[in-house]
């Protein structure tokens, strides 16, 4: 087991109702004046935006909104954002949304403690060094950003996804009530459920040696997945299966599943450059299709726990290591078929081969490599992206 440190300072309200106590829970935590962001129309149909406006005006803080986040969140609203947010020089930041308007919020905290243009810190060309408190009401099970370090933007300017990690980026508090999930269609998600997955699979295959703890129960989180979705899969508001959902999405991205390991999330790289290019591509979408390529490509490197994926997660019975790893793979792909992923890259309407550009893109115009069992030059990552045609 590698050294390692787990911070998780974040406050975690999971249940019923619980979004109807922001107000309270903002005020408890000595804040008045705050910016809220939120996507589009969703949580006015829902009636979740008036419940939540409710409960912030009833404990007497001023607002100020920012709606029309998209998914994979665009700098250019961020930008539009900070600007605001200084100018009412707000306290904190309240994300109601899922991962996409979470870490729109992240990055519009960052951005107002300073003078640093918030694409620099994407660039890893700056180093956050104060945000503004970010508190969340979580809609979407999926990115797992309500607990995490993490937040990722989009440059339409480049046609480029980039994120940037630090422990400022995590959120004070996360609202997290499974009910407000039942309104995400059977397709998002879906697309949620593989980032899940993605998050702790990543985790889990790495070079160092395992680490049997930290491997049970980023297995136990997976096995628990697929059996939640596939009861969501018919019955859309079965509550407990949302639960399962929800937390399991908090639990794949705050670090429990890999301590002790070490933490690449390759496949993410290279998802992060197809839904760059192509913002019509859900970011789960895109690892439902890459990671079986990914799979495929490196277990020869590490048949063992390929294998004991197979075995402890799908129930694979093949004495043979190579064969059970193999077969866990293609389970693994066939159970994103089955909720309703695509297959390929053809699956998104990306009908001319274009892996030359997304390797580009990739390797930040070929100066990096994607560290994995193998260190994925220009030349491996096109070959994987050339298998998902």
């Amino acid at each position: 087991m590698l050294d390692f440190l787990y911070y998780t300072p974040t406050k975690v309200f999971f249940g019923k109702d619980k979004h109807k106590d922001v107000g309270k829970i903002i005020k408890e935590f000595g804040y008045d004046n705050i910016m809220m962001q939120y996507g589009k129309s969703s949580i006015k149909k829902s009636g979740v935006y008036d419940e939540v406006i409710k409960s912030i005006s009833e404990n007497g803080i001023t607002v100020t909104e920012i709606g029309g986040v998209e998914p994979n969140p665009k700098v250019s609203l961020v930008r539009e954002a900070v600007k605001i947010a200084k100018e009412k020089k707000v306290q904190m930041i309240l994300a109601v949304g899922g991962g996409s308007v979470i870490d729109s919020s992240k990055a519009t905290a960052t951005g107002a403690m300073t003078d640093i243009d918030i694409w620099e810190f994407s660039q890893k060309k700056a180093v956050p060094e104060k945000t503004l408190p970010v508190g969340c009401i979580l809609t979407h099970a999926a990115a797992g950003s309500e607990m995490s370090s993490s937040t990722v933007l989009t440059n339409t300017e480049c046609d480029m996804k980039r994120g940037f990690n630090t422990d400022l980026n995590r959120c004070i508090f996360a609202i997290c009530n499974p009910e407000l999930t039942y309104t995400v269609g059977k397709y998002q998600t879906a697309c949620g459920i593989v980032d899940i997955m993605a998050h702790t699979m990543e985790r889990y295959f790495t070079v160092h040696p395992p680490t049997d703890l930290t491997d049970r129960i980023a297995e136990s989180l997976l096995v628990s997945v697929v059996s939640a979705a596939k009861v969501l899969m018919n019955d859309m508001q079965n509550y407990e299966a949302r639960a399962t959902i929800m937390w399991a999405s908090s639990l794949s991205h705050n670090g429990l599943t890999g301590c002790g390991r070490e933490n690449a999330l390759p496949v993410h790289q290279l998802e992060h450059a197809l839904s760059g290019k192509f913002d019509s591509v859900a970011h789960g979408a895109g690892l439902a299709v890459l990671f079986p390529a990914w799979a495929r490509y490196v277990y020869e490197k590490d048949i063992p726990r390929f294998a004991q994926f197979a075995r402890r997660v799908w129930g694979v019975t093949e004495a043979d290591d190579k064969a059970a790893a193999k077969s866990g793979i293609e389970k693994m792909a066939e159970f994103f078929k089955e909720i309703g992923m695509p297959e390929n890259l053809r699956d998104f309407g990306i009908k001319e081969n274009c892996s030359d550009e997304l390797s580009y893109l990739c390797t930040f115009s070929k100066t990096r490599t994607v560290h994995s069992y193998v260190e994925m030059d220009y030349e491996v990552i096109k070959e994987i992206f050339d298998s998902c045609y």
